[in-house]
């Protein structure tokens, strides 16, 4: 097989803030594509990592609780492994030769002069699961478990939304709880092993006490991410300048969300890079036709998400009952929370938000404002079964942002 090339910018040991290695990670998954590989080669390399952390970590086990408690994941790894199989099928032309950690050994993640995890993503390039034929997932996996374990939810909330935004490999998500609770397996299993090592050492109680509670947590955090979730969708809706884009940006923080923007896909249909800041694209993306394609691949990214068990928020106009009704039916079908919020301000605020937006991309203003004042006479209003689900937000109010995450936590609650 052959070995991917290590990236000479980052195998010197460079250090990265999590953007830069968001970015620099879904570009080696793109050029690290395995050539050839059996169907099922990572249904198969995911069953066999999780056998050899069981298989290592059950004899230094010491307690009967803890114990059962590996059991327990045991069957919900096998049933979790079976019930997802079509997915990893699927999945068969996404995989890699490699890991991120085994190319890029003393690459560094940092965040405000701190270093966080060493090869940038936190995993033991010497451990199994990371040379050899794998998913994507599995290094995004490594990520957030490693993210999590230092304590850092709002890196690894942003690290989920960045890594799917600049990727669009939404289906990722449907495995990442299964590739996170063997992540953790591999921290149990890292922390047994060190009090293995350290043989009869003098400070051997205190040691037993310290390894177990690690251990303990990594177990603790594979649990977590086994457990079966109901998450709600988040239909954001509002004109150019009603404030959607910022405020949904904000529950990607406090709700852990996922977030799904009408621009990001209605780019990435038309082979654009979704990073991009260019105002002017050099295609036409707005035909009805193109706005109808856009609507379809949001709400079927949404239902992909919802059933990854992630928070969805959708950030869009929604000038249609139709689109808005498209969205809302991947939640109820699936039995699953849904609340639309209309994000509303005064005319004089979203003139001068545009004003000032326009600007800042150098657009002419009075075409921007134009774009609004037909945004807004196209608008359908909202029917009476959409108000059952309907929260208004003026997002001109002091403190919306915490207003708007307590509205959705308490109506999950009420649902």
């Amino acid at each position: 097989m052959s070995q991917t090339p290590r990236d000479p910018a980052v195998s010197g040991g460079e250090s990265l803030q999590l953007e830069e290695l968001l970015d620099r990670l879904v570009d080696f998954h793109r050029r690290s594509i395995a050539a050839t590989c059996p169907e099922d080669a990572g249904l198969t390399a995911l069953r066999g990592h999780v056998e050899r952390e069981m298989a290592t970590i059950e004899p230094l086990l010491t307690g009967e609780e803890d114990r059962q408690r590996l059991a327990r994941l045991r069957l919900w790894f096998d049933q979790d492994l079976e019930r997802l199989a079509p997915v990893f099928l699927a999945r068969r032309a996404r995989l890699i030769e490699n890991s991120w950690a085994v190319t890029h050994p003393i690459s560094r993640l940092c965040d405000q002069g701190r270093v966080l995890l060493i090869n940038a993503i936190g995993r033991d390039p010497q451990g199994a699961g990371g040379d050899g034929i794998i998913d994507p997932c599995s290094d995004l996996a490594a990520l957030l478990v490693g993210l999590e374990v230092h304590g850092e939810r709002d890196l690894a909330c942003r690290a989920v939304d960045g890594f799917l935004r600049r990727s669009g490999d939404y289906e990722l998500t449907r495995l990442l709880a299964v590739f996170c609770a063997v992540e953790a397996l591999a921290g149990a299993r890292r922390a047994l092993q060190r009090l293995q090592s350290a043989g009869e050492d003098g400070e051997r109680p205190a040691l037993l006490a310290e390894t177990m509670r690690e251990c303990r947590g990594y177990l603790d955090l594979a649990e977590a991410h086994a457990e079966f979730r109901f998450p709600p969708l988040i239909i954001g809706i509002g004109v150019s300048g009603s404030g959607k884009s910022r405020f949904t940006r904000t529950l990607v923080r406090s709700l852990g969300a996922v977030r799904l923007c009408s621009d990001v896909e209605r780019r990435r249909l038309h082979g654009i890079d979704p990073q991009t800041e260019a105002s002017r694209p050099a295609v036409d993306m707005f035909a009805p036709e193109d706005t109808e394609r856009t609507y379809r691949r949001l709400a079927e990214c949404a239902g992909t998400l919802l059933e990854g068990g992630f928070t969805t928020c959708v950030d869009g106009t929604f000038l249609k009952r139709e689109q808005r009704d498209l969205l809302r039916q991947q939640a109820e079908a699936r039995g699953l929370p849904v609340l639309l919020v209309s994000f509303e301000a005064d005319d004089a605020t979203l003139q001068r938000r545009i004003e000032k937006r326009a600007r800042r991309h150098g657009v002419p203003e009075a075409e921007s404002l134009a774009v609004l004042a037909q945004q807004q006479a196209d608008f359908e209003n909202f029917g009476d079964e959409e108000r059952l689900h309907l929260l208004h937000l003026d997002t001109t109010a002091d403190n919306a942002a915490e207003t708007l995450a307590g509205l959705i936590q308490d109506h999950v609650r009420l649902t």
